[in-house]
This record gives C-alpha cells, structure tokens and sequence, in this order.
C-alpha cells in the first residue's frame, strides 16, 4: 500500500534522481562536523574547570587560562626530578610520564600514556600559535616515530624529563636548541585556544610568572681551603651576588656581580673582590674582577680574581634557592717585599672554597 502511494505520489520516482546526491550531500556535511569535533583541542569541557557551554567568551578564556596556568605549575614542581623509564612519582619521571602526573595533579583528568598517543590525542597547531600549557613532540630515535613530549611554557622554552644529555631528569629547555630544534615534530593543544589580556599590572595574564624571573639577589658563606700548606683551613668569604636573565640570540644566560669580601688568614690580609660574572644557568659560572686587599699589603689589582663556580643541585625553600657550591679562583698577590718567587706567589693566590648559597628570583 505504502509502495503504491509512494509510487503514486511520485516519492519514489524523486528519491531515485535526487536521493544518491543529497545522501553524498548529507554524509559529507556529517564528515565535517566530525572532522571539526576530531580536531578540537579534546579538553574543551569533561574536566572540573571546564566553561559551561552558555559561558561567556570572556569566561571561557578566563577558564581555560587557569587551566594552563594550574597545569604549568605541577610541572614545575617536578623540576630537578630524576628520569626514570615508567616512572610518575618524585622518584622518577619519564617524558608522558611528567605530562601524566602534571595533567592529573592540576586537574584531575587522566591523559593518553605515551608520546605517541598524546599526538594522536591533541589538536594540531603551528608553532607560531603556541601557547603556555599546549605540549611539544619530538622524534628522537631513527624509526621517525613521536618518541619524546614536553609542556610548552612560552618564549620558545618548555618542560620535560629528559632522559640524554649533560642534564637529564625534569628540565627546562628551548626549543631553538640545536638537538630540539632538529627533532622536533610538532605542537599539539590540549585545551581550546584563549584570547591572551592583560592583568592589572599590564602583563600577558596567561604567561605571567611562566617564564623564568630575570632578577636574581643572592648571598653566599664558605670557609676557604689550602692547596699546597698544612694547614687546610685558610679562611672564610662571603658573597652579595646580584643577577639578570638576558637572552641575546635567543640563548638563555645569567649575567651577574658581587661583592665577594673574604679574610684570608694564611696570608693576614683582608681581600674585598668586585666581580662580573657570566653562565649558561646558575649551576655554572665564570668570574673576574678587581680586588682591593688591606693589611699586611694594601693597594689594588685590577686584574685581581678569577674564577670558576659549580653549584650541583638546588633546594627550593619557599620563595628562594638554597645550593651547595664549590669555587676555585686565583687573586693576585701583592707584596712588598723586593724578593719575588714566582712559584710560591701563584701557589699563594690559588684558593677554594666549599659553602651555601641562598637566592631569591624576583
């Protein structure tokens, strides 16, 4: 009955012409949506501090920032943490390993395993559009595969836990250095893009206090230590350091001065060292400077102290770093007496030293 009508009515006769293209028409319209839905950042809501979906725009993106801002700083509780393949304690992280634990302490959500799942799971964006809190992939090993993922902070740096080079465990990184620039493969956006604005103080509200502080004040104690005398006990001297990040071509470095007075008791002279100094990071770091030195041989040496810091590792307490560090300098020696042994002067200025240092970024 309903073919008759249908064939009557002409239905039938229409959905033969016309019904091929609109399915053609409707599944390609359904592929859309999908891709679209696909290639959404994945964590636009299913999380505690998604938006509600009648938000404003304003609300969305205060939401999503704080989002990033949370995830930003459980990685950043991480740093300094050993690798360890497999690892998601303070024991040991792997590279998913950090993005996992980070994910799930900031937000409560559990995130894809691996490198590679992670890529498979994020919406694709250019690097230019990055944003703090999107994550980074790399291709390290020769099958060409996502083998390596770190969290992007802003400025071209990101976190992750490396497991190779001179420093492994949960670091910060540029992405404009030379092994990371040739392996990297791409970024991928976890929450929905935010319009960046402005706090009070005029700062981009979502990369503020995400990238390293660039002042540095710092002050430092250590006994001094003999090389060559019996007596390895020498002395003792302090540190009031001052420091700045800069980045000239795009390298992080930390420039800094002190003031470095020091009594040095195998010699009975007080020595007062105003330095510059210059490092890669905080851990290790060339110096040189003038020195005034008084008593038993006054006067000043303009070329008077140079040297070399290694600080190992870093405590965070509070607001501040606290970091055992050894230096070795060599200070000109003055004299006044009219013999000169070159031998024993070189021996006299050499010194080193083992102590703490405390420093507040600000």
């Amino acid at each position: 009955m309903i073919i008759i009508i249908f064939q009557n009515t002409g239905i039938i006769k229409f959905v033969k012409k016309r019904g091929f293209r609109l399915f053609c028409m409707g599944f390609i319209a359904l592929q859309a949506v999908f891709a679209g839905r696909l290639a959404a950042a994945p964590l636009d809501t299913g999380f505690a501090l998604a938006p509600k979906a009648s938000a404003s725009q304003t609300e969305k993106d205060t939401a999503y920032q704080e989002a990033r801002s949370r995830l930003l700083a459980a990685a950043g509780k991480y740093e300094r943490t050993p690798y360890r393949y497999g690892g998601v304690d303070r024991k040991g992280l792997d590279c998913s390993g950090l993005v996992f634990v980070s994910f799930h302490e900031a937000l409560g959500i559990s995130v894809p395993r691996n490198a590679e799942s992670l890529y498979s799971w994020v919406e694709k964006v250019q690097i230019d559009n990055a944003q703090p809190g999107d994550l980074v992939f790399f291709r390290t090993t020769k099958t060409k595969k996502i083998s390596h993922v770190g969290i992007f902070t802003g400025d071209g740096r990101f976190i992750h836990s490396a497991s190779e080079g001179p420093v492994t465990g949960v670091i910060y990184s540029r992405l404009d250095e030379k092994y990371w620039s040739r392996t990297y493969a791409g970024v991928g956006r976890a929450f929905p893009a935010a319009d960046t604005y402005n706090n009070a103080d005029g700062e981009n509200a979502l990369t503020t206090g995400q990238k390293e502080k660039g002042l540095l004040l710092g002050f430092a104690a250590a006994p001094t230590w003999n090389f060559t005398d019996d007596n390895v006990f020498r002395g003792a001297a302090g540190q009031i350091r001052f420091g700045t990040v800069v980045r000239p071509l795009g390298i992080q470095m930390i420039l800094g001065a002190e003031i470095r007075p020091e009594w040095d008791n195998a010699l009975g002279i007080f020595h007062l060292p105003f330095t510059l100094s210059w490092g890669l990071n905080d851990r290790l770091r060339i110096f040189a400077g003038p020195v005034l030195s008084f008593g038993d041989a006054d006067g000043i040496s303009w070329l008077g102290m140079a040297g070399i810091t290694l600080s190992p590792f870093t405590i965070k307490i509070a607001s501040s770093d606290l970091a055992p560090y050894a230096e070795v300098a060599w200070q000109s020696y003055l004299t006044d007496s009219p013999d000169k042994n070159i031998a024993a002067d070189l021996a006299a200025g050499f010194r080193f030293s083992t102590g703490l240092r405390l420093t507040w970024r600000m």
